[in-house]
C-alpha cells in the first residue's frame, strides 16, 4: 500500500502516530473478541416486575439478553403480594431516586397501560386526618410532595370529602388525583411477552448459585430445576433479585452492611361483601414516622374488592413467612375504623401477607432505592438494584431507562 503525501507527513511529524493507530485498532479487536466469548451480552437475574421491566428494555436496545429466575413463573415474590398501587411521588425525600422515579414512571407506566390495555383505574387517594393532631402532617406531606414535583393535590374540607366518599370520617384530607391501581399480572406479562418478541431469553426454574468475575466480564452458575448445573457467561450481570439481592451481590464479592436485605413483613385483611362497595377510591392515613409504614390503608383493586393493610413487622429472619395471623383481626378493626366508622368487627377477615426487601433499619430515616454500577468496586458491568421496595412497581419503567443509562455510561468508560 503506497502512502500520500499527507499520510507520509503524519507519520513524519508524528513517529508515533502508527503506533497509537495500531493500539487503538487492536483496542477494538480485543472489546469485540472479549463479546463474541460471552454466551450472553446481559443477564438479569430476577423476574419481579422490576426485572422484566428492565428485561423488555434492555432486549429492545441488545441483543443475547438473558433472564434468569429461580421460581416457576415471574413475578412470585414482592411482585405478586402487594397493594397494586400506582403511586403519585408524594412521600419520599426530595432529589432521591424513588422520587425522581416514582414521577417519572407514574407518566410512563399510565401510558404503557393504555398502549397495551392493561387494566388499570386511575381512581385517586385520600390521605385523611382523622384527629386535631394530624391535620398538620398533611400540610407536611402536601409540602414534601411539592418538592418532589408533584403540583396536582388538593386539600379538602370535610364537607368536600363527604361529596367524595360520603361513607368515611376525616377532618382533612389531601387528594392525589395522579394515583391510581393496577393489574400487576397482567403487567408483568405483557413484559415478559415483549421480551420474548424482542428476542430475549427467559429461563424459569433455575437459581443462580454462584458468580465469579472473568476477563471480559462474569462467569454465572445455575442450578436448575432437575438440579442440573451448568454454568455460562456475561458480558453485563444485572442483579434484580428481591428479597435475596444483597445475596446475589454477596455472590460477586460485594459485602457491604448498608445493603444488607431485612425481610419486612406485611399483613392484609379484605372487607366483606357487600361492604366493599361502600369505597370506591384509596384511603390512606397519616405515614408512620421515617416511613416505615404508610399505614394501615384502604385499596381497591381491579375486581371490586377492598384490602385493608399492609401493617409493618420486622421478620428476626430472612425467612419467607407469609402466614396470616387472625389475631390481628382486632388492631386491624381498630384502626381501619378511625377513618371507615361503618365497619364492624365481622366485616373483615384475613387476606394475604407479603414481604418488603428493606435496607432501612427499624427506627432508621427513609433510605433510597440502591441502583448502582459497581465498577468502584471493582466490578465494572456488574449492576445492583437493592432494597427495591415500594415505589418499585410505579416506576419499574423508569428504572429500567435508569438502568440502560447506567450501562450506556459503563460501556463509554470502557472504551475510553
Amino acid at each position: 500500500m503506497k502512502l500520500n503525501c499527507n499520510q507520509t507527513y503524519i507519520f513524519r511529524v508524528c513517529p508515533g502516530f502508527h503506533l497509537f493507530l495500531i493500539a487503538l485498532i487492536w483496542k477494538i479487536i480485543s472489546v469485540i473478541l472479549k463479546r463474541k466469548i460471552m454466551d450472553a451480552s446481559i443477564t438479569i437475574i430476577g423476574a419481579g416486575v422490576v426485572g422484566l421491566a428492565i428485561a423488555e428494555n434492555m432486549s429492545e436496545n441488545h441483543s443475547n439478553v438473558f433472564l434468569i429466575e429461580k421460581h416457576p413463573s415471574f413475578g412470585q415474590e414482592t411482585s405478586s403480594r402487594n397493594s397494586e398501587v400506582i403511586h403519585a411521588g408524594i412521600y419520599y425525600t426530595k432529589d432521591s431516586l424513588k422520587a425522581k422515579l416514582c414521577i417519572e414512571g407514574k407518566r410512563l407506566l399510565y401510558d404503557y397501560c393504555r398502549k397495551y390495555e392493561i387494566p388499570f383505574n386511575n381512581c385517586g387517594k385520600l390521605i385523611v386526618a382523622t384527629s386535631v393532631e394530624e391535620i398538620p402532617v398533611i400540610e407536611g406531606i402536601r409540602q414534601t410532595a411539592i418538592r418532589n414535583g408533584v403540583d396536582d393535590l388538593e386539600v379538602f374540607e370535610r364537607d368536600q370529602i363527604s361529596d367524595m366518599e360520603p361513607n368515611i370520617f376525616a377532618l382533612k384530607a389531601l387528594f392525589s388525583p395522579s394515583t391510581g391501581i393496577v393489574d400487576s399480572h397482567s403487567l408483568m406479562k405483557r413484559y415478559e411477552t415483549n421480551t420474548i418478541n424482542n428476542g430475549g431469553q427467559i429461563v424459569y426454574g433455575s437459581e443462580v448459585t454462584s458468580i465469579s468475575r472473568i476477563n471480559g466480564g462474569y462467569k454465572i452458575t445455575i442450578l436448575d430445576s432437575d438440579k442440573g448445573i451448568y454454568s455460562f457467561t456475561s458480558e453485563t450481570v444485572i442483579n434484580s433479585a428481591g428479597l435475596t439481592s444483597d445475596k446475589v451481590s454477596e455472590m460477586v464479592g460485594i459485602f457491604d452492611n448498608n445493603l444488607q436485605i431485612l425481610f419486612c413483613k406485611g399483613e392484609y385483611f379484605r372487607i366483606n361483601p357487600p361492604k366493599n362497595r361502600l369505597i370506591s377510591r384509596l384511603i390512606y392515613p397519616v405515614p408512620h414516622p421515617n416511613m416505615e409504614g404508610i399505614g394501615i390503608h384502604v385499596t381497591i383493586d381491579m375486581g371490586g374488592g377492598v384490602k385493608l393493610g399492609p401493617d409493618v413487622k420486622y421478620l428476626e429472619s430472612n425467612v419467607y413467612d407469609y402466614k396470616l395471623t387472625v389475631s390481628k383481626q382486632e388492631a386491624f378493626f381498630r384502626s381501619a375504623r378511625k377513618f371507615l366508622p361503618f365497619l364492624e368487627f365481622n366485616d373483615i377477615a384475613p387476606e394475604m401477607a407479603g414481604i418488603r426487601p428493606k435496607i432501612q433499619k427499624p427506627g432508621e430515616p427513609l433510605r433510597d432505592f440502591y441502583i448502582n454500577e459497581e465498577s468502584e468496586r471493582g466490578y465494572p458491568g456488574f449492576i445492583n438494584l437493592i432494597g427495591m421496595e415500594s415505589p418499585g412497581l410505579t416506576s419499574s419503567i423508569s428504572i429500567a431507562k435508569y438502568v440502560q443509562s447506567l450501562i450506556s455510561k459503563s460501556s463509554t468508560r470502557a472504551c475510553s
